[in-house]
């Protein structure tokens, strides 16, 4: 797996490369979905792949599920019902990827169904992360998206956040 990021000084970090596009791919019918090419060297050999907020699939690179796991082994799931669902959610569907020598990795049907993945499906790369939608349910919230841009970015604004 590649470093998307590098150390400028302690602290400071700047971004190299990372998952971003939108890629379309089809599952066959053993539920095996290729892997953008794009997205290999980034997610590398072996990676994690969950249920995503929205109905999709989120898909980390192993360094960046290990980071996030620790966050949420750090919640506090033995008294909190939130933060339990919470990690039921992430870590109860996660499964490991990996890469057959046709750069195919297999999505169980659970994560399938969850997501309502048909045949048709896009990868988008979100930085440290890829998601997999549905292409139906992905052209919807892209349209959405689209569609309200402007207010979007007014909101990230007030966040903190300016193009």
């Amino acid at each position: 797996m590649r470093k998307w990021w590098t150390t400028l000084k302690e602290g400071e970090f700047i971004m190299l490369r990372g998952l971003k596009g939108e890629y379309s791919h089809n599952i066959d019918a053993k539920g095996r979905l290729i892997i953008p090419a794009k997205f290999r060297d980034d997610l590398g050999e072996h990676f994690v792949i969950t249920k995503g907020m929205e109905n999709c699939l989120y898909v980390y690179p192993e360094a960046e599920w290990i980071a996030f796991e620790e966050k949420l082994n750090n919640l506090p799931t033995t008294t909190d019902k939130k933060a339990r669902a919470f990690a039921y959610f992430f870590q109860g569907s996660a499964i490991d990827g990996d890469l057959d020598k046709q750069g195919r990795t297999l999505i169980s049907a659970p994560l399938r169904d969850f997501a309502g993945l048909g045949k048709e499906v896009v990868f988008v790369g979100m930085g440290k992360r890829a998601e997999i939608w549905d292409k139906a349910k992905w052209e919807a919230k892209n349209a959405e998206v689209e569609m309200n841009i402007e207010d979007i970015a007014s909101d990230m604004e007030a966040s903190g956040f300016s193009i």
